[in-house]
């Protein structure tokens, strides 16, 4: 990959593959570090992307890749010795209070739906995350993340299928107090 190919993939879908790492390793240090390494590794392997066809999907599958990686890694190590993880509670209110909303109380009903909604897909499982992460954040066909994700259709579609359902359940009991 060239250097102006870099810069075009980096620009064009940059702050897409951010968001999308922020929202996969919710902490913001190894968000920064997995949307590093995953252009890094793209420089790595400069002829298997394809530009054009969809490079987004191609970058997207990458950083999912190196999570898992690192997620494997975290687990073996943990299993060897426990780590207790610092968690940043200042970064889910900073991205909560971007957006502005008219009224004091809408701001704050919003903020914790948001924050609600947030921290319930942050629970699911890495598998169920992940899909849902690609196809709501990321507006990726079910085609797609199967093809980023490397497994069948049919299990994209069971998985959003699941989270859906784990979903559902956790923040109406949640925001409305409501048990099914």
């Amino acid at each position: 990959m060239e250097k102006r190919e870099l810069e075009a993939c980096i620009n064009e879908y940059g702050k897409d593959i951010y968001s999308f790492c922020r929202h996969l390793a919710c902490h913001r240090q190894e968000a920064e570090d997995l949307y590093q390494d995953t252009f890094l590794k793209a420089v790595e392997l400069e002829g298997k992307i394809d530009f054009e066809g969809n490079p987004k999907s191609w970058l997207l599958s990458v950083a999912l890749r190196l999570w898992k990686n690192r997620k494997r890694k975290y687990a073996w190590r943990r299993r060897i010795a426990d780590i207790c993880p610092i968690i940043e509670d200042k970064d889910l209110e900073n991205a909560a209070s971007l957006e502005q909303e008219p009224s004091c109380e809408e701001r704050i009903l919003g903020m914790e739906e948001r924050l609600a909604v947030a921290s319930a897909v942050g629970r699911l499982p890495e598998r169920l995350k992940a899909v849902v992460l690609l196809y709501y954040m990321e507006e990726q066909s079910t085609k797609q993340i199967s093809e980023i994700m490397g497994i069948p259709v049919g299990t994209v579609l069971s998985r959003l299928h699941k989270a859906r359902k784990i979903l559902k359940r956790e923040l109406e009991s949640e925001l409305y107090g409501k048990g099914i």
